[in-house]
């Protein structure tokens, strides 16, 4: 037994000798080549003091013949760079004597770090090459904001106790729950951007008020705080905007994707105009026995319905468009509208009486049917379709005008929301199609065109 322990221990040893005889065998030279790289440009998202970016790759190929070593790859900025490198799996700056065996590659890994207090800036950098067939440089490139943060946290509730208004000199970013104190008001001027740490959300809570006051390319944004763009079409983000009873909301040119539900409304009265609603898992706006005005509303890509009616209210809806071309999980309806006289609150059933007037619209989907109603008897359930587009299916329970169009595709420019644009094409059957009184009631469509001629359904002119 001794004696076989031995022979398997000697063959052990000879296998180690041979491996390592066989890497110091290897010759590297110098590379009399350039190097190949997979990008000369990494452009990384956009940052925040104190907020690392995602991790970025760059790969970089041997094409000779024959194993190199790269005598140095080195940030150019040194120590004092916002960025890191991790080169073929050491961090660090600066880098000597790095192998590279034919025919093969290796990866730098780069985040930037932003330090605390930085300007908004664009930072910049090099990872440079210097190899004796010449030198060599990829260009890092990435945007740091100056920022707020409001943290939740066990000893801070993380509440704002008094009327506030936040401008655009520095983004909003919220980790946990920020709220609003009752019948309190936030003011949210043009150009202000809000980010969200996962399952963090705004809360206004009972008779406060939310103003968000953007305008045409500088909308206020709600968005979960990952910034690279891919995050823009991935909903659950972020949780979303929910109103307590009895507050009141005013919405002018904002932008909100990303989250659970974009906005949940319980009694609330609200206006919103001009604003864009997507990529939200559940719905883009819920709301529950509330008081609705939306002029020039833009919604697509939700779970549940872009626009979900609970417990009856009065909802005014004129010149939006309220596609859903939901892809995400198909057990999910993408609906463009629901609405219902019921709600559950988790410990019973609510009931309230419905109406709902929509006008120059467009509710479509690539369902059967885009527009599902559940009354519920004993309730009022008032509705009115006028001059509008709607996907109407053979199960579906309700009339629409004879002004109203079925079945047809609108032609949105693009309704894929990597390159979102629901602008109509010039052959859409809803272009010119609105009525003409209504639409002066709205005379300027979302990107403030003027539609008092010949008007066209939905948002865009």
């Amino acid at each position: 037994m001794n004696k076989f322990k031995l022979i398997i221990a000697f063959s052990f040893w000879a296998l180690l000798t041979a491996v390592s005889c066989n890497r110091d065998d290897i010759n590297f030279e110098s590379p009399s080549e350039l190097l190949r790289f997979s990008q000369d440009t990494v452009f990384l998202d956009t940052v925040y003091n104190q907020v690392r970016s995602e991790t970025y790759a760059v790969k970089i190929y041997n094409n000779e013949d024959k194993d190199v070593m790269i005598p140095k790859i080195s940030l150019e900025k040194g120590a004092s760079s916002l960025y890191r490198i991790n080169v073929d799996g050491k961090a660090g700056t600066d880098f000597t004597d790095i192998p590279l065996r034919k025919k093969d590659s290796l990866y730098i890994f780069v985040e930037i770090a932003p330090i605390a207090n930085a300007p908004e800036a664009i930072a910049e950098d090099r990872i440079q090459f210097q190899t004796p067939a010449g030198n060599q440089h990829v260009t890092l490139f990435s945007v740091v904001q100056d920022a707020e943060f409001y943290i939740e946290s066990k000893t801070n509730p993380n509440i704002l106790t008094s009327n506030t208004t936040w401008t655009n000199n520095k983004a909003k970013i919220i980790f946990g729950n920020l709220t609003l104190e009752a019948g309190k008001t936030l003011d949210i001027q043009k150009g202000t951007k809000i980010y969200f740490h996962k399952n963090s959300g705004l809360k206004i809570g009972k008779n406060a008020k939310l103003n968000v006051n953007g305008d045409l390319g500088e909308e206020v944004v709600f968005r979960g705080d990952r910034n690279d763009s891919r995050y823009d079409t991935i909903p659950k983000n972020w949780h979303g905007i929910s109103m307590d009873v009895n507050s009141t909301l005013t919405m002018n040119y904002a932008k909100v994707f990303g989250g659970t539900v974009g906005l949940e409304m319980n009694q609330t009265l609200a206006t919103i105009e001009n604003s864009i609603f997507h990529t939200h898992q559940e719905f883009g706006i819920l709301a529950i026995n509330s008081n609705v005005t939306a002029k020039n509303l833009v919604m697509n890509n939700c779970g549940e319905a872009a626009f979900g009616i609970f417990k009856g209210g009065v909802y005014n809806i004129t010149h939006s468009t309220l596609a859903n071309y939901w892809n995400f999980n198909s057990a999910l309806p993408g609906l463009g509208l629901y609405a219902t006289n019921e709600y559950n609150n988790g410990t019973s059933t609510e009931q309230g009486a419905l109406t709902l007037n929509i006008k120059n619209s467009i509710i479509y989907n690539d369902n059967d049917n885009a527009v599902v109603f559940k009354p519920t008897a004993g309730q009022t359930f008032n509705y009115t379709f006028q001059n509008s587009l709607l996907k109407y299916g053979s199960t579906a329970n309700y009339n629409i005008d004879a002004a109203s169009i079925k079945n047809q595709d609108p032609k949105f420019q693009n309704y894929f929301t990597q390159k979102m644009n629901l602008r109509l094409k010039d052959d859409s059957p809803a272009k010119g199609k609105g009525n003409v009184a209504t639409a002066a009631t709205v005379p300027f469509d979302i990107v403030k065109v003027s539609r008092t001629v010949t008007p066209s359904m939905g948002a865009y002119q």
